[in-house]
């Protein structure tokens, strides 16, 4: 038995005792140890798009791949994107244009894609047809909402039967056409026997929340416009959500985030998530972008030189935020690391898609006091969740 105490003991000793330690910004005055963390890919760059639950949802799968000992991938966002806008073109179609369409999405769109038209890796299905080295969908996202748009005002009183393909053939002559084969890693596949062989099930995966407007331990729609596809996601108390958040990681499961940033506290320059008792140290100059693309306006102030004292963030704090739209849901991101600052302060690690132009190679750190206020989701593997909550809510574990 001896050996096996030991493994334990050295297990539990990585976890809590992990030596590495960085600071929000050069000379910045958080300074950070790992509690636990878990393995991530590459920071990728959104660039000049609205996919950011693209990028975040992969980059989760990616260490969920990881996780599950299949291997480092780099795996397409743009492939994603691509079958997602065929859903979103049909639903919109449907309902008459009283539904949303945009490049906006949530991370169980990457269920719906994978399950009808498999996966790609990044090096098969780069998504840049129209000849520029990163990417920029200005004038596709354009020429999209134009296609569906003419469709849906149906000039001659009836829908015909190529609209889709007109939509299809638009989308890719801007991203590509999808390849019927490919080969990867010296083997041949299709989309779906790629996505067969990563043995990622798409059953595993669950949306959480925290909304007061709906029971606790049922699931709704979250009702922001990016959830198209009309998916529930399962509401629990705001203290249980921050819980599993935080105990997940500590199990090994990563998990994609979706939240409001544009609070002052939110400066990725800056390294840090955070909100402050009193934010009139913050100063902010110009606006976000609308498409929260980009680290958007700049934020300075003593708050993001060393940890300040945060609000108290309860269930009505929250829902009020909510209901006002002073929380809206504007960003999709993974959370790799639980740490804590210099006080024992507890943060998550968070993982974004602006490319690595910050002191922090394109992560950042975000506090609980803002995870309590601007989360609007989490997507996690569900054996992450405490097995008396998976009970309460209707969910088998594996």
């Amino acid at each position: 038995m001896k050996p096996f105490l030991l493994f334990i003991s050295l297990c539990v000793f990585s976890v809590i005792h992990s030596q590495d330690s960085t600071r929000n910004k050069k000379n910045g005055g958080y300074l950070f140890r790992t509690v636990a963390k878990c393995d991530a890919t590459e920071v990728q760059d959104q660039s000049k798009t609205s996919t950011c639950w693209s990028f975040s949802s992969l980059s989760f799968f990616e260490s969920e791949l990881m996780r599950m000992g299949k291997g480092r991938h780099n795996l397409s966002e743009m492939f994603i994107v691509r079958n997602a806008y065929i859903g979103k073109a049909e639903m919109y179609v449907r309902m008459n244009g009283l539904h949303n369409f945009g490049p906006g999405g949530a991370f169980h769109d990457l269920p719906w894609v994978i399950r009808r038209y498999g996966v790609m890796p990044e090096e098969a299905y780069k998504g840049l047809n129209y000849g520029f080295d990163k990417h920029n969908h200005s004038e596709m996202d354009a020429v999209l909402k134009g296609v569906v748009d003419a469709v849906k005002n149906n000039p001659q009183g009836r829908l015909t039967g190529s609209w889709k393909t007109a939509f299809a053939g638009a989308i890719d002559a801007y991203l590509g056409v999808i390849p019927d084969k490919f080969t990867y890693q010296g083997k041949e596949y299709t989309p779906m026997s790629f996505s067969k062989s990563l043995g990622l099930n798409m059953d595993d995966y669950v949306s959480l929340t925290s909304f007061t407007h709906h029971p606790f331990y049922t699931s709704f729609v979250i009702e922001v416009p990016d959830n198209w596809a009309m998916v529930q996601s399962y509401n629990i108390p705001l203290n249980e959500l921050e819980s599993v958040a935080e105990n997940a990681l500590i199990k090994g499961y990563s998990w994609a985030w979706g939240a409001d940033v544009s609070e002052k506290g939110f400066s990725f320059k800056n390294g840090v998530a955070i909100v402050p008792v009193n934010d009139s140290l913050i100063t902010q100059v110009g606006k976000d972008n609308k498409s929260f693309n980009d680290p958007g306006a700049a934020r300075s102030g003593n708050a993001f030189d060393h940890p300040m004292d945060e609000k108290f963030i309860n269930d009505s704090l929250r829902q009020a935020a909510f209901d006002s739209y002073q929380t809206t849901d504007d960003h999709g991101m993974h959370a790799t690391a639980l740490v804590t600052d210099q006080n024992g302060r507890k943060y998550f690690k968070i993982k974004n898609s602006w490319g690595t132009l910050n002191d922090c190679g394109g992560y950042l750190y975000c506090s609980m006091s803002y995870f309590r206020y601007k989360t609007i989701n989490i997507y996690v593997h569900k054996n992450a969740l405490p097995k008396d909550l998976a009970k309460k809510l209707g969910i088998v574990q594996n």
